[in-house]
């Protein structure tokens, strides 16, 4: 473990120091020890760091409890996760509240190509389940990571399957990793470990599953996914919140329709209705509007001479684009290293101009 370490927790613990702030900081100075180690004089001068916060850091002492935290860590080898580390998942780079530093048990690759959150009501019924079921079976031969968060219901239905169907499925859960919570799916999670996925969470250990901590834990769910999917949930799920995350993320969110008089549907309903959520019928809708359909195209170049009529961001965004066959706007958010604005302003000039093209479930291609 590195020295930063020490200073990585302990930054979760200043007052007034949320993951807005924090993730300003690390941005500014790259490591979390010369956040603390920098004069107060500088601290004030960061945008969005208010003097109480710059005084907090300059004034916290108690690094007792970040030194436990690492005792925990290094007994059973869980993997810390700084918002600046490249295993961190980056996309939650490109969500305003990212968190500062998550905990990781497992092996899948956070930042794989495909990764798709499953979520649902904790009371399913059998058709629930059956959707659930061939969903992910149907995901299998896709190379896709399945996202949930370990709850009873869609949440468990999704990692049982993905665990019986050898597709790598992680839990983001809303406590630390001394404990799973419900108990009930202990010797699931260590079968998710072993085959391949993982638990990961932003608490440290002996933190409760409290009940503000679902919320928290459901925003990374939905930042870190390509694509949310929600099975069966009521109007006041706690799976709506997710979509609304997801949303706001401006991620894919999709919904299998229920009937009509069906309670456990009508929050996936609501969402079609009011084009929060595309309709899924099955898995091939989901491959077919991601682009993920694995069909071989001819690769796309772009004409060096098209060079000469763009601008620096412009071509930029070409570069990256010329790099392989579709890219994701998350992937074109972090490549290009430009602000989500003059991304979204110059992808729609290149589109204007039928240098790229847009393909469903925000992808890009070049024309």
């Amino acid at each position: 473990m590195t020295e930063d370490l020490l200073y990585q927790i302990a930054l979760t613990s200043v007052p007034h120091i949320g993951t807005v702030q924090a993730k300003t900081l690390a941005q500014h100075f790259g490591s979390a020890k010369d956040i603390f180690k920098a004069k107060l004089s500088t601290l004030e001068s960061i945008e969005g760091i208010n003097i109480s916060g710059a005084k907090n850091i300059k004034s916290f002492t108690d690094f007792s409890k970040a030194e436990e935290e690492i005792k925990f860590i290094e007994k059973y080898n869980v993997q810390p996760l700084f918002i600046t580390d490249k295993n961190y998942p980056q996309r939650l780079l490109n969500c305003y509240d990212s968190p500062t530093l998550l905990f990781y048990k497992g092996t899948a690759n956070l930042n794989t190509s495909r990764i798709v959150a499953v979520i649902g009501t904790r009371n399913n019924s059998e058709y629930g389940r059956s959707i659930t079921e061939k969903f992910i079976e149907a995901l299998a031969a896709h190379n896709v990571l399945i996202i949930s968060g370990l709850a009873f219901g869609i949440d468990v239905i999704a990692h049982k399957a993905s665990v019986k169907n050898n597709v790598p499925t992680v839990a983001v859960v809303a406590h630390g990793l001394d404990h799973i919570y419900p108990s009930e799916h202990t010797g699931l999670a260590k079968d998710m470990i072993q085959q391949g996925g993982g638990v990961l969470t932003e608490y440290r250990s002996n933190t409760k599953p409290e009940r503000y901590n679902f919320p928290s834990r459901n925003r990374i769910v939905a930042g870190m996914s390509d694509a949310t999917v929600v099975i069966e949930t009521t109007i006041k799920g706690g799976s709506m919140i997710t979509a609304e995350l997801a949303n706001g993320y401006n991620k894919d969110v999709f919904a299998f329709p229920g009937r009509a008089s069906d309670a456990k549907s009508t929050g996936c309903n609501h969402l079609i209705k009011t084009n929060k959520a595309n309709l899924l019928t099955d898995a091939d809708d989901l491959l077919t509007m991601l682009n993920w359909t694995d069909e071989k195209k001819p690769r796309r170049s772009a004409q060096r001479e098209i060079f000469i009529e763009l601008n620096e961001n412009e071509r930029i965004i070409v570069t990256i684009l010329n790099e392989k066959e579709t890219v994701h706007i998350d992937e074109l958010n972090l490549k290009s290293q430009l602000s989500s604005g003059t991304v979204a302003a110059t992808i729609l000039n290149l589109e204007l101009r039928n240098v790229i093209v847009s393909l469903p479930g925000k992808l890009y291609q070049l024309a």
